[in-house]
Formats: structure tokens, C-alpha cells, sequence
């Protein structure tokens, strides 16, 4: 049988999702608390790969399990992970089903303040410049007006296809809190954070937006727009949306 987890995690003490060698992971944590529980190894497929740092207030992964799971379960395994880790729910799904290729879309946010505050600290990037919001929203929608994503990747980032499909793109404002909030079938690696960096520099002035524009248009590394990249620590994953045919109605809570 194959089974959802639906999750949470603050990103501050991992390296990221995936599983590395010599590192904590959320995948390797997850995986390592399951197989002790189940007692038999399990393998977990997550819907994506957050960088290190990145947080989640919505992830979901699957696994493979013979028997049923019972209710009592997810007490169990809550306990047994860390603070920074909680799996809100546990789904029995079609045997087909697929956390990362099944997904329609994803949805991260980025969150900034313009006050310093030291309880945000560690999910909230403190931002002292002044900012052109209108600039901003301007060029954020510009993004949907593209597909190839090739120039906002990391480098020496392997991947046949960088073609990504936004569906929301926009700045939300308020007085001393903004964020920015992004919807796609699919991300590439540090995408999110490139794109952000570059909206910033809109915002500063730093670019107009027909440089913007341009650096869109870019396939490749240009020396004459070096690229920005925002910190891993205010960026959320919030929201990933599946087609209902896959799941079962019933779902284990605690």
C-alpha cells in the first residue's frame, strides 16, 4: 500500500531535503524514525527539494507499507522526531499515486521586515532599503509571461528541462511586513531565491524593468547582470495542490 504524509518543518539545523552524506536531512530524519517505527527499512519520496535553510508549512511525501497504519502511529512517530519536524497527517492513496510527479503546483513565500526583530530572525529577512513597490509588482508579473527559467538556476545545476510554468507571481505589503508569494508547476533549484534577487534590485533601483527584461531572456550566465540571490531563511514552501482522485477519503490524525 502507499501512503501520503503531509508535514511541517522549520529548515534552520538541515541541509535541505534531500538526502547527503554526513548531513541532517529532513528526507533522512523522516526516513530514519519511520524504518525504526516500522521496523523494516522505508524510503520516502518527497514532492520537492527545499535548500538547506528553507522551512515548510506544507510538504508532502510518500511511502510504500504493506500493512495498515493505525492512529496511534502518528502520536508515535511525532514523538519520535525532532521539534523542527511535525507530520500532520498521514493519507492512504492509489498505488499510482506520486508526491512529486503527481503534484499541480507549488506555492512558496518569502518574507522580509523592514524593522529588526530579533524573534524573526531566523524566518524573516530584516530589509533596511527603501523599495519602488509599484516596480516590483510590475516586473513580478512580468514573469508569467515566460517559460524558460534557464538564467535563474544555480550553477553547474544538471536539468534537461528548465521550462516552468507561473501561475501567481506578486509582492504583498504591510507596515512593517512584506512577502512575496509565488505559484508554480515546478521550480529549479535556488529559482525561487534568484528570482527574488532580482526583484529586490527593481525595487532598489538598481534595474530598470527592460533590464529586467533582458536578464529574463538570458539562457545563460551574462557578466553584464551578475545575479542576486536572497538568504534560504525566510523562504517558505506553504502550498502544494494535488488532482483528489488520487487520495482515499479517509486520512490518519492525531
Amino acid at each position: 500500500m502507499r501512503f501520503f504524509i503531509e508535514l511541517i518543518y522549520n529548515g534552520k539545523n538541515f541541509h535541505g531535503w534531500q538526502i547527503q552524506n554526513k548531513v541532517k536531512t529532513v528526507e533522512g530524519t523522516i526516513e530514519y524514525c519511520l524504518s525504526k517505527l516500522l521496523k523494516k527499512p522505508i524510503n520516502i519520496i518527497g514532492a520537492g527539494r527545499t535548500d538547506a535553510g528553507v522551512h515548510a508549512k506544507q510538504m508532502f511525501a510518500h511511502f510504500d507499507y504493506e500493512n495498515q497504519i493505525h492512529s496511534d502511529f502518528l502520536y508515535k512517530l511525532n514523538i519520535f522526531l525532532p521539534n523542527s519536524i511535525r507530520v500532520n497527517n498521514i493519507f492512504q492513496v492509489k498505488n499510482y499515486a506520486h508526491a512529486r510527479f503527481n503534484a499541480i503546483s507549488r506555492t512558496y513565500k518569502y518574507f522580509f521586515t523592514y524593522k529588526k526583530n530579533p524573534f524573526y530572525h531566523d524566518v524573516c529577512l530584516h530589509y533596511f532599503y527603501s523599495l519602488d513597490h509599484k516596480k516590483m509588482n510590475k516586473a513580478a508579473k512580468i514573469l508569467m509571461d515566460y517559460k524558460d527559467f534557464s538564467f535563474f538556476c544555480k550553477k553547474n545545476y544538471s536539468n534537461k528541462n528548465n521550462i516552468c510554468h507561473i501561475y501567481q507571481s506578486y509582492w504583498s505589503f504591510k507596515k512593517n511586513i512584506f512577502y512575496f508569494t509565488i505559484e508554480a508547476n515546478r521550480f529549479l533549484r535556488s529559482m525561487v531565491r534568484f528570482i527574488i534577487g532580482s526583484l529586490l534590485d527593481v525595487g532598489r533601483k538598481k534595474i530598470d524593468i527592460d533590464e529586467f527584461i533582458k536578464i529574463m531572456e538570458l539562457k545563460k550566465i551574462n557578466y553584464d547582470y551578475s545575479k542576486s540571490i536572497v538568504p534560504p531563511y525566510g523562504l517558505f514552501l506553504t502550498k502544494i495542490l494535488y488532482p483528489e482522485d488520487i487520495f482515499y477519503e479517509e486520512k490518519i490524525e492525531e
